[in-house]
């Protein structure tokens, strides 16, 4: 299994070169299958590219939150609700393989521990770089940091445009998908919830 810097960090310097290609024949077949020919110079590199392309973009498999977290946790020094929000993720559709993407917010309320800010993207990421439904992203966010951080409330809004809607089918441009996963005091409380989403407004 790859390092955590490498599956979070496609700008690491080894990147491009790291990971069998047992892929590649696939896609060739793939771009034949297509009517391409991938013996011509602009296809002589494409199988290896797309697999790297895919191993990158579905790493959240080779990767667990704990090992995301790495004890970033923190003595909790009040009960304020914490909140992160724009946090950007790509992701793949699981029943087209494109791409959807948006941003996520997240808030918490503490009960004895928070958690260094840069974990929330790390999480995220964690589930995002996965075939996937965006409400199972968002649902499976919200768990992993309830696990994590035990508070008093979680919740995870995600807002994303997908492009099998946009480039395929309907074809609808303009359009987007909202989800939400409430836990807690989140989900029990009307002030704690609505609190939160008059901070995204």
């Amino acid at each position: 299994m790859r390092d955590a810097a490498h599956l979070l960090n496609p700008a690491a310097p080894e990147f491009d070169e790291v990971g069998d290609c047992s892929l590649d024949h696939l896609v060739s077949e793939l771009i034949t299958g297509l009517g391409e020919d991938v013996e011509r110079e602009g296809l002589l590199k494409t199988p290896h590219r797309v697999e790297r392309s895919l191993r990158f973009l579905t790493s959240g498999y080779g990767i667990t939150v704990e090992e995301v977290v790495n004890n970033a946790l923190f003595a909790a020094e009040g009960s304020e609700m914490v909140i992160v929000k724009d946090i950007e993720f790509y992701s793949l559709c699981e029943h087209h393989m494109l791409p959807f993407f948006g941003r996520a917010h997240i808030a918490y309320i503490p009960n004895k521990k928070i958690l260094g800010l840069s974990k929330f993207a790390r999480v995220l990421d964690v589930f995002a770089r996965r075939m996937q439904v965006q409400e199972r992203m968002t649902s499976q966010v919200a768990d992993a940091l309830e696990s994590v951080l035990e508070p008093e409330g979680i919740a995870v809004i995600t807002e994303a445009s997908h492009l099998c809607m946009m480039m395929r089918g309907v074809e609808k441009q303009g359009s987007s998908t909202r989800t939400s996963a409430m836990r807690g005091v989140f989900k029990s409380n009307a002030v704690t919830r609505q609190e939160f989403l008059e901070s995204l407004r």
